[in-house]
């Protein structure tokens, strides 16, 4: 790939093309250095070049590295945030820069345009945490009750269910619901902290984040023994214990919100390393604290496979047509239900 690529591309290391690019690296220049921006500097000037002659559009999760964030991304949010803007561009070519559910999400609200993600092994621990048979076991367990799935699942297991949510939306499409027992599935903490908050009976399928679930209320408690006046903002990821801790909770969107909004001295972001890098230059006044932990499956995704992709239109999603259209029914369901309540 990188042999190849250096066929094509101009991609070694360049000072001038550091400098001509000074704009973007303002954005991040509190946590990339400067000779790391002069490697990564032609690759974000190759990529942008070329989606802009292919007609693409990049979608970044609030995860991606500060180079994929600021550097090529078009748009960047939470799961939900893009979601519905998947369902917004007008491009003939989406490369989604997250995991692979994010990128069966795109495909399934846009059958007929070609989804790329530049490394399809790029994965997440919840989706692989359970199966469609698995929902058909907890429906059976519990009848009647309607399932509703995080997006970080499997077209075939948002197929299986009744609708989806997002860690931004979650408690209200519970609350929404008619009925009084809700089955959420995969995420045992973020159903947890959904029930804590709601006045339905939520069972849930025992998954959980190989990020989040690392995080303990020790750790928190610890880390404020030393920093009394630290922030700590929680995804709803986190166990219930660790979100008792926190100051706040809420989706990537919601985290980055309450921070811009608070501005506090120091804040601890318990959630994926990225979430911090990517909005210190914006807040110099606020301290990012760790600890941090790291997601293995979203550093799959670098410039150079970005490159790669767009230059070979590699890596294609493809989701099939029948267990497309059912999930697109549970997706668009969460879609129109944030809608009208206004989220």
């Amino acid at each position: 790939m990188r042999v190849s690529l250096k066929e094509h591309y101009d991609l070694e290391p360049s000072v001038e093309l550091a400098e001509a690019t000074r704009e973007i690296y303002d954005r991040m220049d509190r946590v990339v250095s400067p000779p790391d921006w002069a490697i990564y500097a032609p690759y974000v000037v190759a990529i942008n070049k070329l989606k802009k002659e292919l007609g693409a559009v990049i979608l970044a999760h609030n995860y991606m590295t500060p180079e994929i964030y600021h550097g090529i991304a078009d748009f960047v949010g939470d799961s939900l945030q893009l979601a519905v803007k998947a369902t917004e561009v007008e491009h003939d070519i989406i490369v989604q820069c997250g995991v692979h559910f994010m990128a069966e999400t795109s495909k399934i609200l846009n059958p007929s345009k070609t989804v790329l993600i530049p490394d399809l092994t790029a994965g997440c621990s919840l989706a692989e945490s359970i199966t469609a048979k698995d929902v058909e076991a907890m429906r059976a367990k519990y009848p009647g009750a309607p399932v509703v799935s995080y997006v970080n699942t499997t077209a075939e297991v948002k197929a299986a269910s009744d609708i989806c949510c997002t860690s931004a939306n979650a408690l209200q499409i519970v609350d929404a619901l008619e009925a009084d027992t809700v089955i959420m599935t995969p995420d045992q903490y973020l159903a947890q902290n959904v029930a804590n908050a709601s006045k339905k009976k939520v069972v849930f399928w025992a998954g959980s984040c190989i990020v989040h679930e690392l995080y303990t209320a020790e750790d928190i408690r610890a880390y404020r023994a030393d920093h009394p006046d630290v922030a700590v903002i929680a995804h709803p990821e986190c166990t219930p214990e660790v979100v008792a801790e926190a100051d706040y909770t809420g989706s990537t969107s919601g985290i980055v919100d309450w921070v811009q909004q608070h501005h506090p001295k120091e804040a601890m972001l318990v959630t994926e390393c990225s979430m911090a890098s990517n909005i210190a230059d914006e807040l110099p006044d606020v301290e990012f604290s760790k600890p941090c932990n790291m997601c293995p499956y979203m550093k799959k995704i670098t410039l150079e496979k970005v490159l790669w992709s767009l230059h070979t239109m590699s890596a294609q999603v493809e989701v099939e047509e029948q267990t497309a259209a059912k999930a697109r029914v549970a997706i668009q369901r969460m879609l129109d239900l944030s809608k009208k309540l206004g989220l």
